[in-house]
């Protein structure tokens, strides 16, 4: 059974006439199951849990990255696959990564059902899909060899297993949510913002890293909060997802 987890935003009355029109086609594509519908009082947690113990085959994350980490927090190290129907064009670039651009692709690619086993990034005990993200002031980066940054410059520090399609990088640069491995890039803001030059950056491959801030938050997928410190590590071939063609690895 498909079940459609519908984040507690889209209860606003402005979303019924866009469900209503996910809701036909994905009736059209035979692909009609259980619609769950998140609020403040119900725990997102337990929801997929009850899911996957009522035997759910598929659950799709209809919302945004807030809405997907979430889910992967509940369904990493589970076979069952993550289907993403991504709303509106703020905060999705989770679901832009994976070739999911709007609405109607994402209904035809669940309908295709192109699997990928990817990798996750664990924050301490949270999962994290795309990247970890903090303000270079007054953070430390303790590597796993025994030696520390601190960036100098503003600027920022992020730390990715999904690339952001929103993000130039340089192109030697291969972000894969697939090779067991994690980016560490430290970047200085220029004039024109982040990512100007090769020479504003340091990039890391690396399987773990501590980053220590007194004042900021680390944020997840650009959209869920983590207080410091926090070990970094990479957790190899945990979710099932469904991608589509045009995905960036």
């Amino acid at each position: 059974m498909n079940i459609f987890i519908y984040d507690s935003f889209l209860n606003h009355k402005k979303y019924d006439r866009l469900l209503a029109r996910i809701e036909t086609r994905i009736t059209d594509l035979g692909l009609n199951g259980k619609i769950s519908r998140l609020s403040l009082m119900r725990n997102i947690a337990d929801t997929v849990k009850n899911e996957l113990k009522r035997g759910a085959k598929t659950v799709v994350a209809v919302g945004n990255n807030k809405t997907v980490n979430q889910i992967i927090n509940s369904l990493a190290g589970s076979a069952v696959p993550l289907g993403i129907i991504p709303i509106g064009e703020e905060n999705n670039e989770i679901a832009a990564a994976l070739g999911i651009e709007s609405v109607e692709k994402a209904c035809d690619i669940l309908s295709a059902r192109l699997l990928a086993r990817l990798d996750l990034g664990l924050a301490n005990q949270t999962y994290f899909l795309s990247n970890a993200a903090i303000d270079n002031q007054g953070t430390v980066v303790d590597m796993s060899d025994n030696y520390t940054i601190e960036a100098a410059n503003a600027g920022l520090i992020q730390v990715f297993n999904l690339a952001d399609p929103k993000i130039k990088l340089p192109s030697k640069v291969k972000i894969r949510p697939d090779d067991g491995s994690l980016e560490l890039i430290i970047s200085a803001r220029g004039s024109r913002g982040l990512f100007l030059k090769q020479d504003d950056q340091s990039i890391f491959k690396i399987q773990s890293v501590t980053i220590k801030n007194l004042k900021n938050q680390l944020i997840l997928d650009g959209s869920i909060s983590l207080t410091m410190p926090a070990t970094i590590t990479i957790v190899k071939q945990c979710l099932n997802v469904i991608v589509g063609k045009n995905r960036n690895f």
